[in-house]
């Protein structure tokens, strides 16, 4: 199921920055056979909800599986859409705007968009990594053309899914091992180790909170690894 990979390992991982012509901000995020294109698209103004008065703008997301991407075809999400995309584009939401701050982005509004163009487990920590490095190309690109007078960046954050397999505790699952998983967990963390999200689910027995321990920790080694790539994009 594992093949020569460690338990404690990551799968291959690869980010291309600018993959499409567009957006302000686009990468490619290709965790082992999983790929997503995330883009960050930038709009003057902030929601209709938001107060008017407030000094903040906004940072949200939109998530879709393409049709193809998983092993039988899903169906478009056209009018409405699950509670699983829901959660999903909730989650990667919160994730990203936990590492700004909005009050130095007056009347801007930054959607990622996150398209699964083809799935093999951890499409929604996949799409937080790429999410945050779209942001990021968009961020950069507005402080230079004078859009934006401070950088409301405040920390990298990324994003692994982790769980126990057979008894053991691994890293990174693709869908077959997340299929088989007796606890399943997806973590969300800044750079500096501060939790946005540490989601853990048993699946069948219980489990104790050693393992839970276990599974943080070793869903905080790779978070610390996919940060250090950042730098390489």
């Amino acid at each position: 199921m594992r093949k020569n990979r460690k338990n404690d390992e990551l799968r291959e991982i690869k980010f291309t920055k600018d993959f499409t012509k567009h957006a302000l901000g686009s990468v490619l995020v290709e965790f082992g056979d999983t790929k997503v294109i995330t883009t960050a698209s930038v709009e003057e103004g902030k929601p209709k909800w938001m107060d008017k008065e407030d000094p903040r703008g906004w940072v949200t997301a939109e998530y879709s599986l393409l049709p193809s991407s998983t092993n039988t075809r899903c169906q478009r999400e056209r009018t409405k859409i699950s509670g699983r995309t829901q959660e999903i584009q909730r989650l990667i939401g919160r994730s990203l705007r936990a590492c700004v701050d909005l009050e130095k982005m007056p009347d801007i509004t930054i959607t990622i968009d996150a398209d699964v163009i083809q799935a093999d487990g951890g499409t929604r920590t996949a799409s937080i990594c790429g999410g945050f490095l779209a942001l990021k190309i968009a961020v950069e690109k507005l402080l230079k053309n004078g859009k934006l007078k401070e950088n409301p960046i405040i920390e990298p954050v990324a994003a692994i899914s982790a769980g126990i397999v057979e008894d053991e505790v691994r890293l990174d699952l693709n869908y077959e091992e997340d299929s088989h998983a007796r606890v399943d967990s997806n973590v969300v963390l800044t750079k500096s180790g501060k939790i946005i999200e540490f989601q853990t689910t048993a699946e069948g027995e219980p489990y104790t909170f050693d393992k839970m321990i276990e599974i943080f920790n070793v869903a905080k080694s790779g978070i610390e690894k996919i940060i250090k790539l950042y730098d390489l994009v």
